[in-house]
């Protein structure tokens, strides 16, 4: 019975955020100091509160506008705004939960959440959404993510601001010039990653991620092309990570680096790889809807195309799935009424087209998902058709374990690293990650008795 509701909870996650990016196609002062164990109060719903953006520097300037629409909307509540980069977000909050200083409201996204709720930082979110003009008027689908992303109480911790999903973009001139199909499908792409490299030119077929975030982005390019479409086998217990079509996919990927990427991809965390294929000549970047704006301010339009991930043999597209991004209620603030009033507002209709506009995601109110600009934002477009077509299969990664955060990130980052240097096997890292995986599922279901 364990077995099938956890199936059961994947399986639902996975539909729920398949369904987020297809609905989009028909809808064209207190400083909330304190341990995670500490009740906080509602307060007087004014006055001062704090908000930890999760994504600080990428969105900093979006979440500037909201603050000032907000405070011109509520001049009794102060916003105090303190971006993080996302690299560091979950060891900020971290630290606060074991020395005191958590802000009263932060982003907290799915694949930390599971973490977060597990150690008692966030309030559930309920109760409030049911009275709230919010009510209705957010994407099912994503609210259900993050429902399932929690740790399998079926509590709310956090409302979803945006969804995103995994794109492939490419340089149509430079696809053009060399006469390349475009790279849907992973021969295709493997044929123009090496023939658009020239390196005494200074000319790159691909960018690889081999800084902060690698290991998502390698898994989509793993189970992608090995077409295996369950993080677990039959019995629910073991990883398929360790896949022999999984290691296979992964030593071909990683053989990619320094044969046509550029040396420094080994520390590319996305800012610095997004940067870097703005402003050369690199065929090719994996990432996601979220970097489209920055491609238009830097090379327009008509130079480059994002795209669903690569299909494999038959024309059948696996990826992993891309966590729904939130706003979280942290329980030890002592102005949760009023830090609740900065989530509707950051969540209500102008304000959630506006910040999903600038991050070229989806946006979670459904109201602003009927505005005009998603029909002109052609990856999120193209996502949602991929997403509804029958054509993609979501692999979805453990969100609910709340060691996944860790295991994924200060684990098994230097690892990767090691295996693009040749210094560790495809095989060595993967059954490394799989024993760990394995044994935080074991301990989860003990857990959960």
């Amino acid at each position: 019975m364990k077995i099938s509701n956890r199936r059961s909870r994947r399986a639902a996650t996975a539909v729920a955020l398949g369904a987020v990016l297809a609905l989009t196609v028909t809808a064209c002062g207190d400083d909330g100091s304190g341990a995670g164990g500490d009740k906080g109060a509602d307060g007087s719903g004014k006055g001062k509160i704090v908000f930890w953006d999760n994504n600080g520097g990428v969105r900093t300037e979006a979440w500037k506008e909201i603050i000032a629409d907000f405070e011109k909307a509520n001049p009794d509540i102060k916003v105090e705004y303190v971006g993080i980069a996302s690299t560091e977000y979950q060891s900020k909050v971290d630290t606060a939960l074991q020395g005191g200083g958590l802000p009263d409201v932060g982003g907290v996204g799915a694949a930390m959440l599971a973490g977060f709720a597990a150690q008692g930082a966030l309030e559930p979110l309920d109760e409030r959404l049911a009275k709230s003009s919010l009510n209705g008027k957010l994407n099912k689908d994503m609210v259900e993510s993050l429902k399932a992303a929690g740790g399998g109480d079926d509590k709310l911790y956090s409302i979803p601001t945006s969804a995103n999903n995994g794109v492939l973009y490419y340089r149509t001139d430079l696809f053009k010039k060399a006469g390349l199909q475009e790279p849907t499908t992973w021969d295709r792409f493997f044929e123009a990653a090496n023939k658009l490299t020239s390196k005494g030119k200074n000319e790159f077929g691909y960018t690889i991620r081999g800084g902060a975030g690698s290991i998502a982005q390698a898994l989509d390019a793993m189970y992608g092309q090995s077409g295996i479409t369950s993080f677990w086998d039959s019995s629910g217990e073991k990883t398929t990570v360790n896949d022999p079509k999984n290691v296979a996919a992964l030593e071909k990927y990683a053989a990619l680096y320094k044969k046509v990427t550029p040396a420094a991809d080994l520390n590319n965390d996305f800012t610095k790889m997004v940067a870097q294929w703005d402003s050369g000549t690199i065929g090719m970047l994996n990432h996601n809807l979220g970097s489209y704006q920055d491609h238009v301010k830097a090379l327009g339009v008509d130079k480059f195309r994002g795209i669903p991930q690569p299909t494999g043999p038959g024309g059948k597209r696996v990826q992993v799935s891309n966590p729904v991004d939130g706003l979280g209620l942290f329980k030890s603030g002592k102005n949760k009424d009023a830090a609740w009033k900065f989530i509707e507002f950051a969540t209500s209709k102008a304000e959630n087209s506006k910040f999903n506009e600038s991050a070229g995601q989806v946006p979670s109110n459904t109201d602003a998902a009927k505005d005009a600009w998603i029909s002109k934002a052609e990856p999120t477009k193209l996502a949602a058709d991929a997403l509804s077509d029958g054509s993609t299969t979501i692999v979805q990664l453990p969100y609910y374990l709340p060691d996944w955060n860790t295991i994924s990130k200060a684990d098994n980052e230097p690892n990767f690293q090691k295996v693009l240097l040749g210094k560790m096997s495809a095989k060595e890292f993967l059954d490394t990650l799989a024993e760990q995986l394995n044994a935080a599922q074991e301990e989860w279901d003990q857990q959960k008795g």
